[in-house]
């Protein structure tokens, strides 16, 4: 019995040291795998920064764009294009998504609900040049000009596969046991689906929607065969827009040097608005959902 107690005491230790450095080794993978995930995004951040801080100023932030050649002007029309642009396009693109989404994950185990997952994976993969060549024909041609509309609606052509996916997982991850709760209770399908499970997953499903707006927000291609872009004020729909992406990318492919600054200041005045509409919409959804659970 003495020499098991301490053949026991002789492995415990080996044991506890070999889990101890396993642990260590995978908590340093972990940490450099966070560290590789931050890195891009923290040097194309601060590159950004570097190269465009200098010529953000309120001219930039409140001015339109001055005649090719002169200096100064500023961006703050294509600033409101781009908003303009991108609410029209979530007004379309969320409402559709989300309820393709809340569709496939309540009611489509059918050959519909299949195939609206098919066509959404395959709308995820299609170039973004693409779809503004269909918003094109669709729009554009239909009304016989460029527009914010047309903008709109090819941003929301490619919103709406991200978050129809997005939602579906989302609500698939809400336990059967709340469904069957509230069923249980007499409670119609239909409002469990809206008030609880929809509710439950609400956090997954603005994650979904930030992801996808952040995804179109910095766009070009979709908007130079719709929004066409603009030198002026515009906050007419039916109206050819300028927007930031358009923008940028006019100015960077200019012969002017003025120009190139204003274009890498567009671009971290881009950063920073998607940056800070994913921020406070997360932040509002939190705390709606914390009064809602007190």
């Amino acid at each position: 019995m003495a020499n098991h107690h301490e053949n026991q005491s002789m492995i415990a230790p080996s044991i506890s040291l070999r889990r101890r450095g396993m642990d260590f080794l995978v908590t340093c993978a972990a940490g450099g795998a966070v560290v590789l995930v931050l890195l891009p995004l923290g040097a194309v951040f601060g590159y950004l920064v570097y190269k465009g801080v200098g010529s953000i100023n309120l001219a930039f932030l409140t001015e339109t764009p001055k005649p090719p050649g002169e200096t100064g002007g500023g961006m703050a029309n294509a600033i409101a294009g781009s908003s303009l642009i991108l609410l029209l396009g979530s007004l379309v693109g969320v409402p559709v998504g989300i309820g393709a989404g809340v569709y496939l994950a309540e009611y489509g185990r059918n050959r519909l609900g299949n195939l609206i997952r098919f066509t959404a994976d395959v709308l995820n993969g299609v170039p973004s040049i693409i779809v503004g060549i269909v918003a094109y024909g669709l729009v554009v041609l239909t009304q016989g000009h460029f527009s914010a509309l047309a903008g709109g609606v090819a941003l929301a052509i490619m919103m709406i596969p991200t978050i129809t996916r997005t939602t579906e997982e989302m609500l698939l991850l809400v336990p059967n046991s709340v469904r069957e709760a509230a069923y249980g209770l007499g409670v119609p399908r239909w409002r469990t689906t809206l008030s609880i499970t929809l509710r439950t997953a609400t956090s997954g499903v603005i994650t979904g929607v930030m992801l996808a707006f952040a995804r179109v927000a910095g766009e070009t291609a979709p908007l130079l065969f719709t929004a066409f872009g603009n030198q002026f004020w515009n906050w007419k729909v039916n109206q050819p827009t300028a927007a930031l992406p358009l923008q940028i990318f006019t100015y960077a492919i200019s012969p002017y040097d003025d120009w190139h600054k204003q274009a890498w200041a567009g671009a971290l005045i881009l950063i920073i608005l998607i940056v800070f509409s994913v921020s406070a919409v997360r932040f509002v959804a939190s705390r709606g959902m914390l009064k809602g659970a007190n």
